[in-house]
């Protein structure tokens, strides 16, 4: 089955996938904190302003995936101190879908959004998605999954990895067609870690 990019997103762990049977040609780079997917040194020229952003940023408000340019201002919100929720809702409607031959949903998530042990988002992420036809956002306590195509409203989701590397891996290596790249954060001690599977 095709899904087109999806991730996953549980309280402390959640991953990304670049799924795509139209630009093939990405990959994922770790910048210290920041992963961006951009195409190949080999990739045909094209001036789709969709196949590179960054999907990976990591905040001291939580860690934020997503396919497009939502990631940056969902992450400069929680930087500012807005709740995850907020920050989610509110650059998913100002940026609204993205406007190509598909009407390709924006999909984020927030990993790491609590800050000790007395916040009550402590043991929560939260999934968002904006559709041409619904805006939603849920806080989620188990591995939960959204997608562009199919699976374009939270799901659970079977995710056995408890770490970066692993949760990008299982991305990677999941049956759903296409896979291009993909990419994985965890919390840590001493803030999170970041993983990329090419």
């Amino acid at each position: 089955m095709y899904v087109g990019r999806f991730l996953v997103v549980a309280p402390t762990v959640g991953a990304y996938r670049v799924s795509s049977r139209s630009f093939p040609n990405r990959e994922a780079r770790d910048r210290d904190g920041t992963v961006t997917v951009g195409p190949t040194p080999d990739a045909p020229e094209t001036d789709n302003p969709y196949i590179a952003y960054n999907c990976l940023r990591l905040t001291g408000g939580g860690a934020v995936l997503g396919n497009g340019s939502h990631v940056d201002p969902v992450a400069e919100k929680l930087a500012l101190g807005y709740p995850a929720r907020d920050a989610l809702a509110s650059a998913l409607l100002a940026l609204d879908f993205e406007k190509d031959d598909y009407d390709t949903p924006r999909i984020a998530g927030v990993v790491g959004a609590g800050t000790g042990e007395s916040d009550p988002e402590a043991e929560t992420a939260f999934v968002g998605i904006v559709r041409r036809d619904a805006l939603l956002v849920e806080a989620v306590t188990e591995p939960t999954l959204v997608a562009t195509y199919e699976a374009d409203s939270p799901e659970p989701f079977d995710l056995d990895a408890g770490d970066a590397a692993g949760a990008a891996r299982e991305l990677y290596d999941h049956e759903f067609e296409h896979a291009v790249c993909a990419a994985g954060v965890s919390v840590a001690e001493d803030g999170f870690e970041t993983a990329v599977v090419n």
